[in-house]
């Protein structure tokens, strides 16, 4: 019975393939390059369904390397992990270290982005007036612990979908509205022979890559699987390809309606004014409300997310434990770094564009993208008994796409994260004496 009883508390494995992958879009968010589009149309000169679709390839390699991974750590779920324990503690410091670089970059940019959507709807508040607001918004909600749930998750997810249904059955009937075009109407928004840059192509998928930033979430829940070791894997990589073939339908319709070379009204929210052109007032302020509603949502988990990340980086002493790993001791929560956090996102939303947040997110992203990759060409090649070529393959081709979209980042983002990356290697050197002593980094507990 003692045992029975000790066993009764432990996590249920009820989550089947689909479960798996319902969970995912939702993390990843069925609007997710709607905020991206003017953005990437503007870089990319107008390719922006190719952007999405290279960006694709890219996640889908990696998706298999995370997903091999989980099957070597089933509990841990992480890059920084996976580097660490394969690799070296000190490339594991560096990974998570470029990691907590998007968990404070994400709240920023759906900072900006928020404010951006806010003056559609208020326009006569000033635009700084907005970024006090969201940002403080997005750390009262933390502070007050209010956090939405599971159920208040899906409900978003169907209404987005929804939503993102309506502009699209608008789109088509606006495009068949249109007088007549010739084939290559319909070819340009894929390749425009005029405007085609490989370098602006490849920069563009570089923020385009954002689309799918999160569907590594699914290796989280390894414990909570029925057959973990086959259910992640397909699971994450089916993510990557829906979420990627209906984002290439989302902003090939809007190209459709806003080829490149128009400019608009705000390059922020240039989708918004698509759905505008194709569906009137309505259908702007509903797709303008439903984008706001959802970034608030993930703006204010990311910042959670980072404040847990920075809170178990602190307990674990490789920062500063007094700040960094101190709890309330009335909320239970590190009070710290949501405070922390939320200054980074007010001072940032002044200094940061949204093109360089997500550009900066993307530097740190990717570097973890290819520690994966690295970790499980490790594992599953180098040090594997029976060499497979479909373990060697997908890592090897994950990294080297991943290492292209990474090093098509500009120049800008490249010195902002290169120096982001010196203050944490010199701290993480000043901590260890060098990196002779392993610095324990391991995800935060619940």
């Amino acid at each position: 019975m003692e045992s029975s009883a000790t066993a009764a508390p432990r996590l249920t494995r009820s989550l089947g393939l689909w479960n798996l992958v319902i969970i995912g879009i939702i993390l990843v968010q069925p609007t997710a390059p709607m905020p991206l589009f003017g953005v990437v149309q503007q870089e990319a000169r107008g390719h922006v369904v190719t952007t999405i679709l290279i960006a694709m390839v890219a996640m889908l390699f990696t998706a298999i390397s995370y997903g091999r991974m989980a099957r070597a750590y089933p509990s841990a779920g992480s890059a920084y992990t996976y580097v660490g324990k394969e690799i070296h503690s000190a490339l594991g410091y560096m990974t998570g270290w470029s990691m907590l670089m998007d968990y404070v970059l994400n709240p920023l940019i759906c900072t900006v982005w928020c404010a951006k959507a806010a003056m559609n709807i208020v326009p006569a508040m000033p635009e700084v007036a907005w970024d006090f607001f969201f940002a403080g918004l997005f750390t009262v909600m933390n502070l007050r612990k209010i956090q939405a749930t599971a159920r208040m998750n899906t409900a978003l997810a169907v209404a987005m979908g929804v939503v993102v249904l309506a502009v699209l059955i608008e789109a088509v009937r606006y495009v068949f509205g249109m007088p007549a075009h010739d084939a290559l109407f319909f070819t340009r928004p894929f390749y425009d022979p005029a405007t085609f840059k490989w370098p602006l192509v490849a920069t563009g998928t570089s923020i385009a890559a954002l689309t799918y930033i999160g569907f590594d979430g699914v290796s989280t829940l390894s414990e909570e699987v029925r057959d973990p070791r086959r259910n992640i894997l397909y699971a994450t990589v089916l993510v990557c390809v829906i979420v990627g073939v209906l984002s290439a339908v989302e902003v090939y319709a809007a190209q459709l309606v806003w080829p490149f070379g128009e400019a608009f009204p705000n390059v922020e929210t240039a989708y918004v004014y698509v759905a505008k052109r194709v569906g009137g007032q309505w259908l702007f302020h509903v797709l303008n409300f439903t984008l706001l509603v959802a970034t608030i949502g993930s703006g204010a988990g990311s910042q959670l997310a980072g404040a847990r990340l920075l809170y178990g980086m602190g307990r674990d002493s490789a920062l500063p434990r007094g700040f960094f790993g101190f709890v309330d001791p009335k909320t239970h929560i590190p009070r710290y770094n949501i405070l922390l956090i939320g200054a980074v996102c007010l001072v940032g939303s002044f200094l940061v564009s949204y093109q360089l947040g997500a550009e900066l997110l993307n530097f740190g992203a990717f570097i973890g993208f290819m520690g994966v990759n690295a970790a499980a060409f490790l594992h599953y090649w180098v040090r594997a008994k029976h060499k497979k070529l479909t373990h060697l393959l997908p890592p090897l081709i994950g990294f080297v796409i991943c290492f292209g979209i990474w090093y098509s980042l500009r120049p800008v983002a490249m010195i902002f994260g290169a120096c982001w990356l010196v203050v944490g290697l010199a701290y993480g050197a000043w901590r260890t004496g060098g990196f002779k002593k392993a610095i324990r980094f391991e995800a935060p507990a619940d």
